[in-house]
């Protein structure tokens, strides 16, 4: 009988055992299928942003063959050009070289090229320009149209902040007036 007990004892410690390993493999393969599939998961999150950064480059290479036909051909500025036209023709071939430049530093921020701070640092530079400017406050109705919400529209807002800094600013070192904004 005792021989009974530990033959019955130790088949259900086997089988307990089994079933523990059995359990154990089982967690391990769920594992490794959730670490697959978040590793899959990341790989196609950083497919999609490749993707959209080269669809983001494309298109400003494409808005600055746009503006650089517009600025070279008045005909085709006529399209686009919303300025007020008591500004010369060759003063608003001008706002469109600077949108040009505008445009070119926002994507570089979109694209994560620049942060924020190096945006501010050079669009704090391009404003030593008094074409610069005069497109700024120029082109003041384009940003009044602007989604409030949409970035495009608080980076605005940031280099409205930088104009009124250098306006009012007591000194002729402009490369450091204003505070530049941290991400």
């Amino acid at each position: 009988m005792t021989t009974r007990k530990y033959s019955a004892g130790r088949l259900a410690t086997a089988a307990l055992a089994l079933l523990a390993a059995a359990a154990g493999a089982a967690m391990a393969a769920r594992q490794r299928r959730l670490e697959e599939a978040r590793l899959h998961e990341r790989r196609l999150e950083l497919e999609e942003l490749a993707i959209r950064r080269k669809a983001l480059a494309h298109q400003q290479r494409m808005q600055w063959e746009l503006l650089a036909r517009a600025i070279d051909d008045p005909s085709l500025a006529a399209v686009i050009d919303t300025y007020d036209k008591s500004i010369p023709a060759e003063r608003r071939r001008q706002f469109f070289y600077a949108n040009a430049w505008y445009v070119h530093l926002f994507h570089l921020y979109r694209a994560g090229i620049l942060d924020r701070e190096e945006l501010y640092r050079h669009l704090r530079e391009f404003f030593q320009s008094p074409v610069f400017r005069e497109y700024w406050e120029a082109s003041q109705h384009m940003r009044a149209s602007l989604n409030e919400t949409s970035e495009e529209a608080q980076l605005g807002h940031m280099v409205d902040g930088l104009v009124r800094d250098l306006d009012e600013a007591d000194t002729d070192e402009w490369w450091v007036v204003g505070d530049p904004p941290t991400d």
